[in-house]
């Protein structure tokens, strides 16, 4: 599955990455809306992949039932739909009208559809995020099933949404496509277990939900203390960690981070600017393709310069 670039006003928007996608596998991309997009339109003209957009139209005038028949006659399907009603657990709502289904319902109705793709990979927009927890469990029911005999790429802008049904997830910005190492929790004691034996730290975790994220220290913007919770924060989302901030400083000291503020660490690499609001309040403004600031102890300002090689007296840009 290849991937052309893109530009927008002569920068990279979208850049070229190939995914190579092997038998029953699901994969998950993680990235904004735009680019979602972008993606689909590259694969609409593929007869391979069955595109599943965040907006499909519905047959809203059709009774569930009726919605099951159609699909199975214009797809030459030869199931029956009394035993499909029980599969998807639809025999109470069979003889409701689409448009009368609650908004969750509807959204897992519509993406049935996907059940009677006859492609081998299934492309999906946003498959979750309007389903509430029945319907995502009956949604997750019925794409395990599918994944015995097809491919599954996922395309959302949200983690927890790829970690239903993802093997692998990635998160694609202008920066490329890369792969996110998540772990179960007891998956996660053992590396931590070998990290110290090795007394050498490759990665920071973080959690979510069950599950760790394990990050190169190259990818995180910036760790911030709120209320005595540590928040990783990486391309505009934020991920809790059990680590305090001191504890993180010193396991990041040789990867080009900095103790900007009793609140924060900031990785060096991602400040573009240097703010003086007066004369005893400072700010690092940083370059992550969102407007983020974050503060900078005037205690700090003369190591970070020194760090830095700099000399100003002003607002200075670092590149």
């Amino acid at each position: 599955m290849q991937f052309q670039p893109i530009y927008e006003n002569g920068e990279l928007f979208l850049p070229k990455f190939e995914l190579h996608m092997t038998s029953n596998q699901s994969i998950g991309i993680i990235t904004d809306l735009k680019r979602k997009q972008l993606l689909m339109n590259q694969l609409a003209d593929h007869s391979r992949y069955y595109l599943f957009r965040a907006d499909q139209n519905e047959y809203i005038r059709l009774t569930v039932e009726e919605l099951i028949q159609f699909l199975i006659q214009v797809t030459e399907r030869h199931e029956r739909v009394a035993p499909l009603m029980d599969y998807f657990d639809l025999k109470d709502v069979r003889k409701i009208k689409i448009k009368n289904l609650s908004s969750s319902k509807r959204m897992y109705v519509t993406l049935l559809r996907v059940f009677f793709a006859h492609q081998p990979t299934l492309v999906l927009e946003e498959p979750y995020f309007y389903l509430e927890e029945q319907d995502r469990r009956l949604f997750k029911r019925i794409l395990d099933d599918l994944l015995k005999e097809k491919q599954l790429l996922i395309l959302t802008s949200n983690l927890e949404d790829a970690m239903i049904s993802c093997d692998a997830i990635y998160r694609l910005n202008e920066r490329g496509c890369h792969q996110l190492d998540i772990r179960d929790s007891e998956e996660d004691k053992q590396v931590q277990k070998q990290d110290e034996a090795n007394i050498t730290l490759q990665k920071i975790s973080a959690k979510r939900k069950d599950k760790v994220i394990l990050f190169n220290p190259p990818e995180i913007d910036y760790i911030e203390s709120i209320n005595g919770s540590i928040h990783i924060h990486v391309d505009g989302e934020n991920y809790d960690c059990a680590l305090t901030l001191t504890e993180l400083e010193q396991r990041l000291l040789n990867s080009g981070f900095f103790r900007c503020h009793r609140s924060y660490i900031v990785n060096l690499q991602k400040v573009r600017e240097i703010i003086t609001w007066t004369k005893n309040s400072y700010s690092l403004r940083l370059n992550t393709g969102k407007e983020i600031v974050v503060p900078l102890s005037r205690y700090k300002l003369q190591e970070l310069k020194e760090l830095l090689h700099i000399n100003f007296r002003g607002n200075c840009r670092t590149n």
